[in-house]
Formats: structure tokens, C-alpha cells, sequence
């Protein structure tokens, strides 16, 4: 049975390859840069542009959380136009919604496109027809409903990051996202259970949920459902689907419903990863966050209460106005006490327009310190994590070169001489792993 198992997703594998030769390099080219909802928009981009035979065209699909992203997003069209001075360059995304006319300056920019606009087919056959001017971006705050596109599969990804919510209704203090992505808007939760099913017949074992604001999924929809209620309905509904993760959540919007979700369905994977930010209090109100230090770590020793294998990650800021060092080490204190494993680590920058902009400001030298420490932290917690699993069974889904994530999201590489194709889900045991200096841990399974 294995075998054939095997045999068959060897076979799409091939047809994956034959289909992605040489004879079909001249298609639109996608760069993405940001979180997962990016991932998925810029394959609704990539549909798009290649009904529209964009074929000698570069669409960068820009972020705006950092200036650190902005200035890749723009090293990379200086590169591109360089090696490639005949390609036409488009710019779309929360940078070029947020700020067009700064990208509309760059002499490689053909023309930039804003984050509604990206999303229409209307947008690219106009573009292939030269009817579109050199900036394309309407008022997103206007914008009072979120795409229901349909994605049978994702080119460059074994997951499938499907979008159930866009924009934000709060304003933390650093944030410029919601001026690039609206006001928060739900998809109703019967197109996304038929989006779920369809990525799930097409061979997609692992499903993310993403949105800007997750956990405010449903809160503009009648009756005003919860996350954790779509979570139950889509394992429900769809049941062949392997895998449901959910992208980064709130912890001030954990519902008992997703309680309820993580305690009792197998199949929604043991990884949360919360928008944390900080450990310090005072620092917290002042980014305007909703939760304290002491919220995220009685959430955590719960979680595992009701699920012991649950693992966790956050987002965290470093260096935010205002920090002292004793605000810092409070940080420390939270990743310690709540068991924080996989860690995103910030390091803070001013946003244009945001009030944090206007506060007094932490010496770059202490922000690169303090970010140095967290990552540091974020190791050797990592490092922690993997140790305790070794000689352990799990699940590996397989991605490129032998390489893919367990269920609590630990990236592994398999053990194995020959490449085997992306997409499986196979049963391994963790033989250890190996610090590399600043970077994480090799994993290396074997393929029971």
C-alpha cells in the first residue's frame, strides 16, 4: 500500500516538474515578501497575471511591518532590473498601498498597484492592455469587504495559507498595517470551508489560516461566530484534510471554543503563536496592546493543561521606545515562564505616521543588543524543545530538499539519500540535531 501510495505522488511530482520546465519560464515572476497572507494573495496574483500573459513580468508583493522589508523589497527590483533590464516591474502590497508614490519614484518601477487592486482580474488585463496609470491604489479604508477567491493549489508551497480575514480594527502604537490593509473584513465561513475542501482534494495536506487580525475573525459577520467555531467546522466539514495550523493570534481573543479545538481535534496541529510583543507591562500600554506578561503565561500553562504537547511561539519587539533594560529583562522573564519555543524577533523601527514614532527613542546600540539576547533566548529555547524530542515519534510534512516541519512546527531534515517528493506526510523518528552557531538547530529524522 505504501508503495502505491508512494508511486502515485512520485508520478504528480513528475508531471509538477514537466509542467515547470524551461518551455514555461517565460511566465509572470512573483516575489513575496511578509506574512502568510502575502503567500496566498500572491498566488491569487499569480493566476491573474498569467490569465493575462503577463510573461515578461515581475510582480513584487511587498511588506510594510519594517523598514528592514522595504529596503529588501527594494535591493531586490535594483537587482532584478539590473540582470534583467527588459523585464517590467510591478510593485503591489502593503508598502506600495501605504506609500505609492515613494515607490512610483524608482526609476526600475513600471507601475504600483494597491492591495485591493491586486486582487482583481480587471487589474492585470488592464495592465496587459497599457490602460492602467503608473499608480493604481484606492482609499483601502473604504474597502468593506475581503476576496473569496478560490486557490486549487500553491506553486511554490506544499501548505495551502488560505486568507479568512483582512485588515484591523485596533491600533497599536507601532503598527502602520491597518493603513495598508483597511478595516478588519471575515470571509463567510461556508466559502471558506469550500476553499479548505477544495485544496484538500487537490492534494494539500496541511491548511494555514491566516488574516492580519486572526482571533477577530467573524466579528462583522451575523451572529458574530468565533475562530474557534470556524476551526470545528472546517475539521467537521472537511475530514480527509490531514493538517489545520492557524498563523500568528491574539492572546487577548483566545475564545473556549479554540480551547475546546486544541484539547479534542488531533488533526489542528499543537502550535500556537501569539502577537506578544513584549513582557513588560508599562511597555505593553504603551504599544497598546490588550493583554499583560501574566495574560500570555496563564494562557500558555492551560493550553498545556488541556494538551500537553501544545508548543509555543511569539512575536516580540525589541528596543521599543521607551525600554530600559530592566523592561527588557522582563522579556526574558516571559519567554522563561510562559516556555516560548519558536520566537520572531523584531528589531524595532520607526513607522511613519504611527504615534510610537513620536516617543523617545532607545539607543540602536541597546536595540541591537537586546534583539541579539532575545534571538540568543529563542535558541537555546529551540535547542531545549528539539532535545526533549529526541528518540520520539512524529509526523514530518515533507517540502524541498528532504526538509519539512513536524506537527509542533519544528523544521527537520530527513535522513535519506534520495530525494523523495514534496507533499507526503510520513512517520519519522527524531535521531538528533546540532546547534550551528546563530542559526537554528539541525533536526535530522529517519523515515520509519
Amino acid at each position: 500500500m505504501f508503495q502505491k501510495v508512494f508511486l502515485d505522488n512520485f508520478l504528480i511530482y513528475y508531471l509538477k516538474l514537466k509542467c515547470h520546465s524551461p518551455m514555461s519560464s517565460n511566465r509572470p515572476t512573483i516575489k513575496t515578501f511578509g506574512c502568510r497572507l502575502n503567500i496566498w494573495e500572491s498566488e491569487i496574483i499569480r493566476k491573474h497575471a498569467t490569465d493575462s500573459y503577463l510573461n515578461n513580468t515581475v510582480i513584487f508583493n511587498t511588506c510594510a511591518v519594517t523598514s528592514e522589508a522595504e529596503k529588501q523589497a527594494r535591493q531586490s527590483i535594483r537587482k532584478i532590473k539590473r540582470e534583467q533590464p527588459d523585464k517590467q516591474i510591478i510593485v503591489t502590497g502593503c508598502a506600495a498601498q501605504i506609500n505609492p508614490e515613494k515607490w512610483n519614484t524608482m526609476s526600475e518601477v513600471d507601475c504600483v498597484i494597491g492591495n485591493q487592486e491586486k486582487l482583481l482580474a480587471d487589474s492585470w488585463q488592464r495592465l496587459r492592455n497599457n490602460q492602467l496609470s503608473s499608480i493604481e491604489v484606492t482609499n483601502i479604508s473604504k474597502v468593506k469587504e475581503t476576496a473569496s477567491h478560490m486557490i486549487d493549489s500553491f506553486e511554490e508551497h506544499t501548505r495551502g495559507f488560505l486568507q479568512i480575514q483582512q485588515g484591523c480594527n485596533h491600533r497599536c502604537s507601532f503598527c502602520i498595517i491597518p493603513f495598508g490593509r483597511g478595516q478588519s473584513r471575515s470571509v463567510a465561513a461556508g466559502q471558506i470551508v469550500k476553499s479548505v475542501r477544495k485544496l484538500s482534494e487537490n492534494g494539500i495536506k496541511e491548511v494555514v489560516l491566516s488574516g492580519i487580525d486572526l482571533t477577530s475573525w467573524g466579528q462583522d459577520l451575523p451572529g458574530k461566530p468565533k475562530l474557534g467555531w470556524l476551526v470545528l467546522q472546517i475539521l467537521r466539514e472537511v475530514p480527509n484534510l490531514p493538517r489545520l495550523r492557524l498563523s500568528s493570534i491574539d492572546p487577548a481573543e483566545f475564545d473556549h471554543f479554540l480551547m475546546f479545538a486544541f484539547e479534542n481535534e488531533p488533526r489542528l496541529m499543537p502550535h500556537i503563536h501569539f502577537s506578544v510583543q513584549h513582557g513588560d507591562d508599562v511597555i505593553l500600554k504603551r504599544m497598546k496592546r490588550r493583554h499583560l506578561a501574566r495574560d500570555v503565561i496563564r494562557l500558555c500553562k492551560e493550553m498545556r493543561r488541556r494538551r500537553p504537547d501544545t508548543v509555543f511561539g511569539a512575536d516580540l519587539i525589541a528596543g521599543f521606545p521607551t525600554e530600559t533594560d530592566r523592561a527588557h529583562e522582563a522579556t526574558i522573564r516571559l519567554i522563561e515562564e510562559a516556555d516560548l519555543s519558536h520566537l520572531h524577533v523584531f528589531s524595532y523601527s520607526d513607522r511613519e505616521g504611527t504615534p510610537a514614532a513620536k516617543m523617545p527613542k532607545t539607543n540602536p546600540s541597546d536595540i541591537k543588543r537586546r534583539a541579539s539576547a532575545l534571538r540568543e533566548m529563542g535558541r537555546k529555547q529551540l535547542d531545549k524543545l528539539v532535545s526533549l524530542r529526541v528518540n520520539k515519534y512524529d509526523e514530518l510534512l515533507l517540502e524541498k530538499s528532504n526538509q519539512g516541519y513536524l506537527r509542533n512546527f519544528i523544521r527537520v531534515k530527513l535522513a535519506h539519500d534520495k530525494l523523495l517528493p514534496s507533499g507526503n506526510i510520513l512517520p519519522v523518528k527524531i535521531l538528533h540535531s546540532q546547534s550551528h552557531g546563530n542559526d537554528s538547530p539541525s533536526v535530522v529524522v529517519e523515515l520509519l
